[in-house]
C-alpha cells in the first residue's frame, strides 16, 4: 500500500502547475485508454507526474467523487452527460465539449479532515480516506 487516498487530495481547474503541453499529452492519453478500454460513460484516472514523465496509477471505468467537483467548477452536467452517453447518445455529436468548456476561473477542491473531532485517530496519510 502507497501513496495517499485521491479523495484527501486537494485539486484545481484548471490545473495551476501543469504547461500546456502536458495537458495535451494528459487529454491524450485519457482519449486512448478509454478508446482502448472500450470505456461507454465516465473514467477515472488517476496520474502522477514526476520531471515530465506520466504515470497512471489508477484508471476505473466509472464516476469518482470528483465528478460534482468538476460540473460545479466547469457548469458542465458531467454525470449527466455519461449518462446518456451509456444510454447511446453519442458525445462527439450530441454534446459541445472544448477547451472553451472551462470556466475562466480557478476552482479549487480541499479535503476536510475531522481530526479535532475524534482526538484518537492516526492523523498520518496513506491509503485509507480520512477526510468528510
Amino acid at each position: 500500500e502507497a501513496g495517499i487516498h485521491s479523495g484527501d487530495s486537494a485539486c484545481s481547474l484548471p490545473p495551476y502547475s501543469l504547461s500546456p503541453a502536458m495537458i495535451t499529452e494528459l487529454k491524450s492519453e485519457t482519449e486512448a485508454m478509454a478508446k482502448a478500454l472500450g470505456v461507454v460513460g465516465l473514467m477515472n484516472v488517476q496520474y502522477a507526474i514526476k520531471d515530465d514523465t506520466i504515470y497512471v496509477l489508477e484508471v476505473n471505468p466509472r464516476a469518482s467523487r470528483t465528478v460534482p467537483f468538476v460540473a460545479k467548477a466547469t457548469g458542465v452536467a458531467v454525470a449527466k452527460i455519461g449518462a446518456r452517453v451509456m444510454a447511446g447518445a453519442k458525445l462527439a455529436t450530441d454534446f459541445k465539449l472544448d477547451d472553451d468548456s472551462i470556466a475562466p476561473h480557478v476552482a479549487v477542491k480541499e479535503a476536510v479532515f475531522p481530526f479535532a473531532r475524534f482526538p484518537n485517530v492516526d492523523t498520518i496519510l496513506g491509503p485509507e480516506m480520512k477526510s468528510t
